[in-house]
């Protein structure tokens, strides 16, 4: 099997201090390099693009720019739309056409006289800044990372920081599957409380989720159909599994002096 490098990270020997007394380190990612990179190639083109569809706008014959201060307006709308103001040098330039009609309705002859027209007519021209963008590909795929951790080395930091997403979406279910809504408390230690019991749910669920991952893993199953339609799922969420048992119910059925119990299940596997 052939190893592929998906990412290098390249950090500064030397770490620097924020104004808080915080550790502040520098990276440079290979990935995030490329990423830039075709980033800002986009975003040229599709400004370029823009501005193209502009020019041909203003010589049309139905152009409605008539001042040169809709025309700025409409150039620095693409280019801030694109994010590139600082790398293309747009030029407005203003012509003046002349158009002739006649004075009187008729037949034109030879002793017609005829009214001269001029109208305002605006033409584009725009070219990147090569300084600027020498500059921007200086800075491609370098990141600071901020951090009070004190006792993890410049290798971990990134790995602890790559986490906080998965923290962020555990913490995103209180709202959305636990339905948590504000309530009035009077001390603190009823928060404390409240806050707890929904950190040990939050705990259950992952230890769930774990648990069922693994259990997959131990008898090579791929994927159970959780999803809508028996569509196969490869990474089972407790709220899936949650959902496939809401409609199981117990009933319980008394005939006379005799009890019987029976299970019926609305979902089946």
């Amino acid at each position: 099997m052939i190893k592929q490098t998906v990412d290098r990270l390249t950090v500064c020997s030397q770490e620097i201090l924020s104004q808080e007394g915080y550790r502040l380190l520098w990276y440079h990612s290979s990935k995030k390099a490329e990423n830039d990179a075709r980033r800002r190639a986009g975003q040229l083109q599709r400004a370029t693009r823009q501005l193209t569809e502009l020019r041909d706008r203003l010589q049309g014959p139905k152009s409605r720019f008539g001042k040169r201060e809709k025309v700025e307006q409409a150039v620095q709308e693409i280019l801030k739309s694109r994010d590139v103001e600082w790398l293309l040098s747009v030029d407005i330039i203003e012509q003046e056409k002349a158009t002739y009609r006649q004075a009187r309705r008729g037949r034109p002859s030879k002793k017609t006289k005829y009214v001269k027209q001029v109208k305002k007519r605006f033409d584009l021209s725009w070219t990147t800044d090569p300084v600027r963008i020498a500059e921007e590909e200086a800075c491609d795929g370098i990141f600071p990372l901020i951090s009070n951790v004190k006792d993890m080395t410049a290798e971990e930091l990134p790995r602890a920081y790559k986490r906080q997403p998965i923290i962020e979406k555990r913490f995103s279910h209180l709202k959305t599957d636990f339905s948590v809504a504000p309530v009035y408390l009077k001390s603190v230690s009823r928060i404390q409380a409240l806050l707890a019991v929904y950190f040990f749910v939050l705990i259950v669920q992952t230890l769930l989720e774990r648990e069922l991952r693994q259990a997959m893993q131990r008898e090579k199953v791929k994927s159970l159909p959780l999803y809508p339609e028996g569509r196969d799922c490869r990474r089972p969420t407790t709220r899936k599994v949650l959902d496939l048992f809401a409609g199981v119910q117990l009933h319980e059925l008394v005939f006379a002096r005799n009890r019987s119990r029976a299970l019926f299940p609305s979902v089946l596997m």
